[in-house]
């Protein structure tokens, strides 16, 4: 029984150890990846796909937590087949792009792997219509802006990164706090994962 202690309590320690950064470095990580976007309470609205990109930086605060700021271009948006709560003639999909700006919090649990959770304000690049739309007696079509998206989102991003010599694969789910339309309910709610490589600055 103490042998089986002791050779847990080493494993613990390992973990532990080798799980350390040196405190004060800092990081520049370039990634890019795929999102899996949807809209909540969104009526006949299917999961979309789309790609993400962008630079993270990242601060070792103490060996096991570091703080990670970022700027990734991120197409999201909705596919809907039939129709869509709010709007009416839809069979299409909505091309939503945002520059998401996460500031996480990175907790260095094992050798490589970090639980991650934070904020995440984004600003709207551009909103379009693949086919056609009609919103409040108002009519989109595929070279024509979406009418009523809104500027400014704003998500609670939460997730797991695994890191292997310097490569970094990312996984999170972003779940949006504000309407993306004026006058609906509905809210942004994405899946992302990415690959990218930490380069020590």
């Amino acid at each position: 029984m103490k042998k089986m202690m002791m050779i847990a309590a080493l494993l613990v320690a390992t973990l532990s150890a080798s799980a350390q950064y040196p405190i004060g470095t800092f990081s520049l990580k370039p990634m890019v990846g795929g999102t899996l976007a949807t809209w909540t309470k969104s009526d006949g609205g299917k999961a979309k796909v789309g790609l993400i990109a962008g630079f993270e930086g990242e601060y070792m605060a103490t060996h096991s937590f570091g703080l990670s700021v970022a700027a990734l271009y991120a197409m999201e948006g909705v596919k809907a087949e039939g129709s869509l709560t709010g709007f009416d003639n839809t069979t299409i999909k909505f091309n939503i792009d945002y520059i998401n700006l996460p500031i996480l919090a990175n907790f260095y649990v094992a050798p490589g792997l970090a639980i991650k959770a934070g904020i995440q304000p984004a600003f709207k690049v551009k909103a379009k219509a693949s086919g056609s739309v009609k919103y409040n007696g108002q009519s989109a079509s595929d070279s024509e802006s979406l009418p009523g998206v809104k500027s400014f989102d704003f998500a609670i991003p939460v997730g797991l990164s695994y890191e292997i010599s310097g490569f970094v694969l990312d996984a999170r789910y972003n779940w949006g706090l504000t309407k993306v339309y004026d006058g609906l309910d509905c809210r942004n709610s994405v899946f992302m994962l990415t690959i990218g490589y930490k380069i020590p600055l």
